[in-house]
């Protein structure tokens, strides 16, 4: 099994930055504008990219508040669907609280794991980007990387 990891320091207290990750309104900033569904452990996330049906589909594995957002895909890419998503907050240095994301469980290391890889690290950069002050890039404004999108 293969995994994505991340590592991003971000200028925002853990609470500012667990909200932008735990709520739907925080997931539109950062990720894509339409989310729909129930955030609370237990419940489903659906995640829009364009089309009429959810591009990624989270079930809420597990919250800490403040600390930690867990999420298990249970539709979308045949590549997705059983990893887990986990992002962890801790203390950093200078007023960061730093933020490691994974996206575990791969099947294998394919091609389409390279791009969700960079695509991630563009997103979280724009998490960042926004709780620090700066310009929002979720979709549909986010950045083309290939013809993948």
């Amino acid at each position: 099994m293969a995994d994505i990891r991340h590592r991003v320091g971000i200028t925002a207290s853990q609470q500012q930055v667990y909200e932008a990750l735990a709520t739907k309104e925080g997931l539109s900033h950062w990720w894509t504008r339409e989310v729909k569904g129930d955030p609370s452990p237990g419940g489903t996330l659906q995640f829009f990219f364009g089309g009429s049906e959810p591009g990624a589909v989270m079930e809420v594995s597990d919250l800490a508040p403040g600390h930690h957002v867990g999420w298990r895909c249970v539709g979308g890419a045949d590549e997705w669907v059983g990893t887990t998503f986990s992002f962890d907050l801790k203390p950093g240095e200078e007023g960061e609280t730093v933020l490691l994301f994974t996206q575990a469980g791969w099947r294998e290391p394919v091609e389409f794991m390279h791009h969700c890889s960079t695509k991630w690290a563009y997103f979280l950069l724009g998490l960042k980007a926004w709780l620090e002050g700066g310009e929002m890039t979720a979709y549909p404004n986010d950045a083309r990387i290939s013809s993948w999108g």
